[in-house]
């Protein structure tokens, strides 16, 4: 019970970050996107910034 309890407090804590930075970055990109963006270039040394500006995201619903 308590494992379960710490995944769920830490994919919470996950999401409320990358929101805070969706929004102080104010990027026009949907939360999917980000985390998206994020999850592939975990080991990607580049800028946030720089990061969200190169990136081009095609959202495919299949």
């Amino acid at each position: 019970m308590n494992a379960v309890r710490i995944q769920i407090y830490a994919a919470i804590c996950a999401y409320s970050l990358v929101v805070i930075i969706q929004h102080d970055m104010e990027l026009d990109r949907s939360t999917y996107e980000v985390l998206q963006i994020l999850s592939i270039s975990l080991t990607d040394k580049t800028h946030l910034k720089g990061l969200f500006n190169k990136t081009n995201f095609q959202y495919d619903k299949e």
